[in-house]
């Protein structure tokens, strides 16, 4: 027994398997666009990236989809659910059998059975007793599958971080979709009116033999065909109101009271900060989950490599034991004697497993656990690159957006125009219907145009800030579940100090060692 002790002292650092290191990160020194005037490489706080619209109606529809966002509810409890998984990995560590019994047992023995000549042929015996197994962490599975868990802890703050991410510029987008249909259908109404005039004239002039059919069909065919935009707009818009309805988890509902205030699209600044892309690696959330899965990943390399070497436990049992059998050494006694020291019993020492035929098995999974580490690895290169590539999307879209638009903004003007000048040359005879009909088709596709290219812009430039990882910082120093979750949750379970998780990391622009020992280590009983 001292032996054990003594070895475990001595080798009980001892921990088998990989030290995860920070991998490499394929991320270029600049951005492609950088020499652009209107990029700029400056550190920007991103936290709050909506506020550039200066839009008030924003402002509330992404505080409001913060506080009650299901998919955000569901992120959040993951967290919760990820904790109290590290409380099990934490408890591993100590002794893994903990149990308390108690017996009773009435036996009558057989009078003709070998030795019952003479005896007692009816005995009771009582016993209670602690029944302890305590696998020594020898080779550090235990210690691994807690590093695991820490960073599988700490990957689901990341995932929900990415979830709040998403959730801001979903939110963001679908208001300025609304307000893009707002505006088309503005544009859409306004061009009804004016093709209802030149239809009327058209009319007229039919009506009094000026003009033949052919300029009244053209004439209405044109008016019905842009009035059919109406309600095709119309249900755009209902849809797009109905997917915002859904991100503030409220039913599908008319949303014309919440969305009061100025319709039209929300104008942007025509620079942008988008830092350097070596910051990507701390900001956005889905590089830091992909790096801290890999993490928990390359410790489970550790776990399964530690079931190569011998398992050392220490047995125990310890306890009471009392039979009212004459044939004892206190020469019987009653349930009264159980917790005399007389009826103390125990029973104790190392045990040693070690499965010497199982090896192809476990080496296998040790390479099944390996072959997964570096998969997650290839996971993590994959999501940078990604990432670089959607800040440049982004950024070349946002930047010709604004290009597209101050090109058609004078093709529209010359649309108008030409409009006007068609409808005078038509009145005076100067010129068919059909210069009148070509002026105005292209008035209606022009000014549509205009308006979705106008929505472009803000739709790019949220895209951009989700790129570049911005809105989760808005969560820090909050909790993850609401109080409202929390109070449900301890009324049907306990938590212990578990809800809400205050001591968990606010800020995740550390590396991932940083974290794992910032966390509590003992478990909650």
């Amino acid at each position: 027994m001292v032996g054990v002790i003594l070895l475990f002292l001595t080798f009980g650092c001892t921990t088998v398997g990989p030290d995860f290191t920070k991998p490499s990160a394929p991320i270029a020194g600049e951005w492609i666009e950088e020499g652009n005037p209107k990029v700029k490489t400056e550190p920007v706080n991103y936290s709050d990236w909506w506020t550039v619209f200066g839009d008030p109606v924003l402002d509330f529809l992404i505080k409001t989809a913060y506080d009650e966002n299901l998919d955000l509810q569901v992120a959040g409890l993951r967290i919760l659910e990820a904790r109290a998984q590290l409380g099990i990995a934490v408890g591993n560590q100590f002794p893994q059998v903990q149990e308390v019994g108690a017996s009773y047992s009435y036996n009558e023995i057989s009078k003709n059975a070998p030795g019952s000549a003479g005896g007692d042929l009816h005995l009771q015996t009582y016993s209670y007793a602690l029944d302890a197994s305590w696998e020594l962490d020898f080779w550090g599975k235990f210690r691994r599958a807690v590093e695991s868990s820490d960073a599988a802890l700490i990957a689901s703050i990341a995932d929900y971080d990415d979830v709040l991410v998403s959730l801001t510029a979903e939110v963001a987008s679908t208001y300025v979709l609304i307000r893009i249909f707002q505006e088309r259908l503005a544009v859409a109404r306004e061009n009804v009116k004016i093709q209802e005039n030149s239809f009327e004239l058209t009319n007229v002039l039919y009506t009094n033999g000026a003009v033949t059919q052919l300029d009244y069909q053209q004439a209405k065919s044109l008016l019905r065909e842009t009035q059919a935009l109406v309600p095709t707009l119309e249900a755009g818009l209902r849809q797009a109101q109905n997917a915002l309805c859904i991100l503030l988890a409220i039913p599908p509902r008319d949303l014309s009271e919440l969305l009061e205030g100025s319709k039209t699209i929300p104008k942007v600044p025509s620079e942008v900060a988008v830092g350097v892309p070596a910051q990507l690696l701390l900001r956005r959330p889905d590089i830091r989950r992909a790096e801290l899965q890999a993490a928990a990943q390359c410790a489970q390399i550790g776990v399964a490599k530690a079931e190569l070497f011998p398992q050392i436990s220490i047995l125990g049992t310890f306890g009471f034991e009392s039979s009212d059998s004459p044939f004892t050494q206190a020469g019987g006694s009653d349930f009264s004697d159980l917790f005399s020291w007389q009826s103390f019993t125990m029973s104790t020492g190392p045990s040693i497993q070690w499965p010497v035929l199982n090896y192809g098995r476990i080496k296998n999974n040790v390479r099944v656990q390996d072959a997964r580490f570096q998969q997650l690895l290839v996971v993590y290169r994959k999501t940078v690159l990604q990432a670089a590539r959607e800040v440049e999307d982004s950024l070349i879209g946002f930047l010709q957006a604004q290009e597209l638009v101050a090109f058609l903004s004078e093709s529209v003007e010359a649309a108008k125009r030409a409009v006007e000048v068609s409808l005078i040359q038509y009145r005076e005879g100067a010129a068919d219907y059909t210069r009148v009909l070509n002026s105005q088709q292209f008035l209606v596709q022009a000014e549509d145009r205009l308006v979705q290219s106008r929505g472009a812009v803000p739709t790019n430039l949220i895209s951009l800030y989700k790129a570049l990882g911005g809105g989760w910082q808005m969560r820090e120093g909050k909790g993850f579940v609401s109080e409202e979750t929390i109070k449900t949750m301890e009324s049907r379970t306990d938590w212990g100090n578990l809800l809400p998780p205050r001591d968990l990391p606010k800020n995740l622009d550390v590396p991932p060692a940083a974290d794992v020992r910032s966390l509590p280590r003992m478990p909650d009983w």
